[in-house]
């Protein structure tokens, strides 16, 4: 297999990270592969649901990172990779897994992925999504709300108790990383422009 070319693509929560990703491969299709970092959220089977709530999703070590470097590598090498399946609804894994198959460009997305060191340096190019923390938090809100079935209280609670802080202390200091850098986030279509003809030409090389 030809050399895999690994873009990352990190940013705060709602920063429209999941928007920019989601063009990228309707547009591509199944001549890239992507991988969330929300994916690899760690298991709490012995936990209860209401001790699940409570954790700290955005915190460093509520990820297997292990394991998404481990993937990774298997698709560098031209190997298929089961990811695991997490279910926000219940604040775990479930039992499934998804197969992930050796692409020419892999695209990695998540809040904290230029966080880890081992994991950046498996990028060929580094992306941060740029957005108002309001805006951010608005859409944070929103989606909470509508796909994940949670209340107002609980979404604000979370942002001020664990998003907002941890977005100070983790994500913000990781854009330092970045070789580009996407204001306004999603709907920067100029930007996302360029990235699909950057793209065109690794697939055709």
């Amino acid at each position: 297999m030809n050399r895999v070319y690994v873009i990352g693509v990190a940013g705060g929560s709602a920063s429209g990270k999941t928007t920019i990703v989601n063009n990228l491969k309707e547009f591509f299709k199944n001549d890239i592969e992507l991988i969330s970092h929300d994916y690899y959220y760690k298991a709490h089977y012995d936990m209860p649901f209401e001790e699940r709530e409570k954790l700290n999703y955005d915190h460093p070590n509520s990820f297997d990172t292990d394991l998404l470097i481990s993937n990774l590598n298997d698709l560098k090498n031209g190997k298929k990779a089961y990811r695991p399946v997490y279910s926000y609804s219940i604040h775990n894994r479930t039992e499934d897994t998804v197969i992930l198959y050796p692409k020419k460009v892999i695209i990695v997305e998540g809040i904290l992925i230029l966080e880890n060191e081992e994991l950046r340096n498996m990028m060929d190019t580094k992306i941060y999504v740029d957005a108002d923390a309001d805006e951010r938090l608005m859409r944070r809100i929103l989606r909470d709300i509508k796909e994940r079935g949670r209340s107002i209280d609980s979404v604000i609670a979370q942002y001020s108790n664990t998003v907002k802080p941890m977005h100070e202390q983790f994500i913000e200091p990781s854009k330092k990383y970045a070789d580009i850098i996407i204001p306004r986030g999603g709907e920067n279509l100029t930007a996302l422009n360029i990235l699909k003809e950057h793209l065109n030409i690794v697939l055709n090389q």
